[in-house]
């Protein structure tokens, strides 16, 4: 709070009324009392009529019952009426109206006259203008009461942004917060809630006993999404992706996306759901798109697949709109809008939600704004908001952004309507998240085989004793006039016969099939078995290599990097030269150059990815002296690929999430998340179940999304070791993905341009490399880009005498020049080393052809620098098992012993047992 030396403003502003307020009656009682500048602001104010000497404090609440004393005080008064006015545009939310069952809820800040110093003496008195018309108090209350205290009630007081703030005050407050609706535009919305009770209603007797997720008591939300739909399409929104958990989706997709209603009901008939040979999900988890004809061109749908973890959707959502707004150059997403569809309980309760509100603005998750619809049944499956939630209300994590949170009346259709329609022209107009808390009623239990009156007596009272709004709705027009009793019988007729049509067809489907996974921007692209013979041409010519070299080599004139930058630079140019092997990191830089030389887009987003994690990328560099950024890799050619390079939030789930939606839709485009540490993909666990490890054959959709992942025993603590390798593998089946554990920076880079070059998408996981970064024997000519290509198994290259060998270690990653160290320094040429560099898929054949020049009575062991239940030895020892003859997976592993951390928190010991593994391995 300012003190009383604070310069006073150009004039008070609204958060600081009240402390002005106080400083002007201490001035009118003393002025010596106040400031020399807040003195000269009061004396430059116009005369007032003398008046009883004001308190410098609010007096008691009895006190100000009658305060007449000061009600020709024009300048007290018009500070009094400022006050109410912010307090009701703040707090009167609050005393709307919004539950559509009567229960009590919590109110808060009571708005009275009395509480300001008014009384209903004052009401006559002029207060302002509005509209450029007088306006008494009584007639401002009014207003503010009809537009802030109706059915909908709108918070806006953690608003900072004033121009914001006041756009939104002056749209509502001129229209009341009131919309009327046309006659044919409420019968056409009085349809969709006949249909969305109807097709409900329908399921629950035909298929009785089955989980539909009922929409009863919120079927405002279909008639909803109509009207926003519409106010789209007058924006020229032509894509429009929708997120959404279990709760109504079934209804969702028959009369919003227009799903047959037949392959629908064959579903229930539980004889349709085909998405592979394992694969698919329940009907009320799965997406569908269709396209919705408009005037100029049509209006794509898709409501994303979503599991039962129930807002892990959001980002992933938003992840697709954001590549469907770059493939159109749509930067400020006019174009392409997000549509998430909350339940309250799950809005509250899970963080990943916080999470996707924080990306919003940020440069590597913008989209333009996202419209959120919760659909607010107060309760989450037995639990009460009570128990659930420490806030207000459910839609409070939003508050951390300048956003308006609309809650409305979900049983007033027309309050509703204006909340969709200020929502929609808020996000065009400012380009930023929107709320809508739409309060109604879950009608059964959580789901239709549950009992709610076991733990909701009270609740479900009231929700027996509700009339069906679609049926109440129904009344109200017929009443005004505004549809007649057979208007509304026809409708009924009229989806009834559609439900029974649609009722016999479904008997005869065999099987619904899967939506198509290689149409559109996917066309030309494969998945299912990859196949040992698949291989990809990776290699960039010669001349062209150099040229991309060069040029991320070089530092532009006048600009000015860190020193030690400088000397970064000088070590690549002779990299590119050819007069020193390639590290990892240029060998890194250099894939992505020269993917993007080729044409295709590179969009590599996770923390400190510009410099990396340990200072061994800086795909972006600073000017010391300026600040200015300089990425090299934008800059190779004229039409070469969209390369994008951002740091990203401190997250692993939301942000990973986004970046497997942008995969979703841009099959042409290297896209990587790294880890800043591979451990720390921990947080992102049920991205990796539930979306990517399962995404072909559970979802039907391809995906070809990178995951870099830092990983290696190092001493360096629990979790700063290890990226889980064994959970990607103990997942890694049908050929869902790739994993590979790679040891050169020439493996690295043909590993990822084979994601861009392949016909096929499948995910790839790399175990990177931590302190191989800067190993100088980790390192690659540069003619090994040129000429060479990826190898699944790198044979021993450096044993001479290869029928002295007597023992051959197979591993994978870092442990390699541990191993190789330690067996050139005790001169064992009797053991050989060969490199699994990709572990899943496991090529067999190429295993097998390492191994063949070796005795065939060579002892073959897996070491692995991870606890023995861990790394790849759970997963590899009965692939190996069938790949080597002979082989003893009860005793041919050295590994750490079982743990269930890690590694250890000591350096010291880390470096003890990684010498004695190194030993017992080499025998």
């Amino acid at each position: 709070m300012p003190n009383p030396s604070d310069a006073p403003p150009a004039a008070p502003s609204a958060s600081n009324l009240g402390f002005v307020e106080d400083l002007y009656f201490s001035w009118r009682e003393d002025p010596a009392s106040v400031d020399e500048g807040w003195r000269a602001y009061f004396e430059a104010l116009p005369p007032v009529p003398d008046a009883a000497p004001a308190p410098t404090a609010w007096p008691a609440r009895a006190d100000r019952e009658g305060s007449g004393a000061r009600t020709d005080d024009r300048e007290a008064f018009r500070l009094r009426v400022d006050r109410l006015t912010r307090a009701w545009r703040t707090f009167g939310h609050m005393q709307a109206d919004l539950d559509p069952l009567g229960l009590e809820r919590r109110r808060a800040e009571r708005l009275e006259l009395a509480e300001f110093g008014l009384s209903e003496a004052d009401l006559d008195r002029p207060a302002g203008l509005h509209g450029g018309k007088p306006e008494t108090l009584r007639e401002l209350v009014g207003r503010l009461q009809e537009t802030y205290g109706r059915t909908l009630g709108v918070q806006l007081g953690h608003i900072n942004d004033r121009e914001l703030r006041g756009w939104l005050e002056q749209r509502m407050e001129r229209t009341r917060n009131r919309l009327t609706l046309a006659p044919d535009v409420q019968r056409r919305l009085l349809e969709k809630l006949i249909q969305a009770g109807m097709f409900e209603q329908f399921l629950g007797t035909r298929f009785l006993g089955a989980k539909r997720f009922s929409l009863e008591g919120s079927e405002i939300l279909v008639p909803l999404l109509e009207l926003l739909l519409d106010r789209a399409v007058g924006y020229g929104v032509r894509n429009v992706v929708i997120g959404m958990a279990h709760r109504g989706r079934l209804n969702v997709l028959a009369n919003v996306l227009g799903k047959p209603l037949r392959d629908i009901f064959a579903e229930f008939r539980d004889q349709a759901i085909i998405n592979g040979a394992a694969g698919g999900d329940v009907k009320y988890h799965l997406g569908y798109s269709s396209t919705r004809d408009t005037a100029d061109g049509g209006l794509r749908l898709s409501l994303a697949f979503n599991p039962s973890h129930l807002e892990w959707i959001d980002p992933v959502v938003q992840g697709r709109v954001r590549a469907k707004q770059d493939r159109f150059s749509d930067a400020e997403g006019q174009r392409s809008i997000p549509v998430l569809i909350h339940g309250d309980a799950a809005f509250a309760g899970q963080g990943i939600v916080a999470e996707t509100f924080n990306m919003s603005g940020l440069p590597a998750y913008k989209c333009g704004g996202t419209i959120h619809v919760v659909v607010n049944n107060q309760i989450g499956f037995t639990t009460s908001p009570k128990d659930s939630r420490s806030t207000t209300y459910c839609t409070d994590v939003a508050l951390m952004l300048d956003i308006p949170v609309l809650h409305v009346n979900g049983e007033d259709l027309e309050a509703v309507a204006q909340a969709v329609l200020l929502a929609a022209d808020f996000r065009q107009r400012w380009h930023r998240d929107v709320v809508l808390d739409v309060w109604g009623y879950r009608k059964y239990g959580h789901n239709e085989g549950d009992e709610p009156t076991f733990t909701q007596p009270v609740m479900y009272r009231a929700i027996a004793a509700k009339t069906p709004f679609p049926r109440a709705f129904a009344s109200e027009l017929q009443r005004g006039g505004a549809a007649t009793e057979e208007q509304v019988a026809g409708m009924t007729r009229a989806y009834q016969a559609r439900l029974e049509e649609a009722y016999q067809a479904s008997a005869a489907v065999a099987a619904v099939p899967a939506p198509a996974a290689t149409e559109g921007v996917w066309s030309g692209y494969r998945g299912g078995p990859i196949g040992p013979a698949e291989e990809t041409v990776t290699a960039m010519p010669a001349d062209r290599l150099a040229h991309v070299a060069r040029h991320l080599s070089e530092i532009p004139a006048g600009f000015d990097p860190n020193p030690k930058i400088t000397k970064l630079f000088e070590a690549r140019a002779e990299m590119a030269k050819g007069k020193r092997a390639l590290d990892w990191g240029f060998a890194e830089l250099l894939a992505y150059g020269s993917v993007a030389w080729d044409g295709h887009g590179v969009r590599l987003v996770g923390q400190d990815v510009r410099r990396g994690t340990f200072s061994h990328r800086h795909a972006v560099i600073t000017d010391h002296r300026t600040g200015a950024p300089y990425m090299p890799l934008s800059l190779l050619r004229e039409g070469q690929g969209k390369v994008s390079i951002f740091d990203s939030l401190l997250s692993e789930a939301a942000a990973l999430g986004f970046e497997y939606g942008y995969s979703l839709e841009q099959p042409e485009t290297l896209v990587i998340w790294e880890a800043q540490f591979g451990d720390f993909v921990n947080g992102a666990q049920v991205l990796i179940d539930q979306f990517l490890s399962s995404s072909e054959v559970k979802w039907n959709r391809l995906s070809g999304l990178v995951m870099l992942l830092p990983h290696g025993m190092e001493g360096q603590g629990p979790e700063h070791s290890s990226a889980r390798l064994e959970r990607f593998l103990e997942l890694s089946v049908e050929d869902n993905w790739r994993v590979v554990n790679l040891t050169t920076p020439a493996q690295i880079f043909h590993a990822l341009r084979g994601q861009v070059l392949s016909t096929f998408r499948k995910p790839l996981i790399v175990m990177s490399p931590k302190s191989l970064l800067r190993n100088p024997a980790a390192v690659s000519p540069i003619d090994e880009l040129s000429s060479g290509r990826f190898h699944a198994v790198l044979p021993d290259v450096a044993v001479t005498d290869r029928s002295a060998v007597r023992r051959v270690i197979l591993c994978s990653g870092k442990v390699y020049y541990d191993l190789a160290e330690a067996r050139a320094s005790r001169k064992k040429g009797d053991v050989a080393i060969v490199r699994v560099e990709q572990l899943y898929p496991l090529r067999v054949a190429d295993l097998q052809a390492a191994l063949a020049p070796y005795p065939a009575g060579a002892e073959v062991i897996w070491v692995q620098e991870e606890p023995r239940n861990m790394g790849a030895w759970p997963y590899i020892r009965d692939a190996l098992g069938q790949a080597v003859p002979g082989f003893d997976a009860r005793s041919a592993v050295v590994a750490r012993p079982p743990s269930p951390s890690p590694a250890s928190g000591s350096a010291t010991r880390h470096k003890l047992v990684q010498q004695a593994l190194v030993e017992e391995a080499l025998g």
